[in-house]
């Protein structure tokens, strides 16, 4: 009976123990979950605000749904109308243009051998 109450001592002790080592390793997920996730992710958002202020009017862009087209017009509101081909005209949201797909149309040509 005195190796139960010596045992059951015991395991409080290394509990309080591990309470302080289950707090430093849920700090340590934190750290490693916003490294990896947060952090980028908020990187390519403010990324992507900057890319969609600085369009002119003549850029080329293509929007998420694929639509392949010039800027005619940047309007305040923050919409922009953009020429789909000669004399047809669409106006839609900033953010539905693909930053991704519209950098790989304006890469220069490489030559190949």
């Amino acid at each position: 009976m005195n190796t139960v109450i010596l045992m059951a001592g015991g395991g409080a002790q290394q509990g309080a123990g591990g309470g302080m080592q289950q707090f430093f390793l849920l700090g340590m997920i934190m750290v490693v979950f916003w490294l990896f996730m947060i952090r980028p992710q908020s990187k390519k958002a403010k990324e992507h605000k900057l890319f969609i202020d600085n369009l002119q009017k003549g850029d080329k862009i293509v929007t998420t749904a694929g639509i392949h087209a010039t800027v005619n017009k940047v309007n305040e509101d923050g919409t922009l109308q953009i020429e789909v081909s000669p004399g047809s005209y669409l106006k839609l949201e900033k953010s539905a243009i693909s930053q991704e797909w519209t950098a790989a149309i304006n890469k220069p040509a490489t030559e190949t051998k």
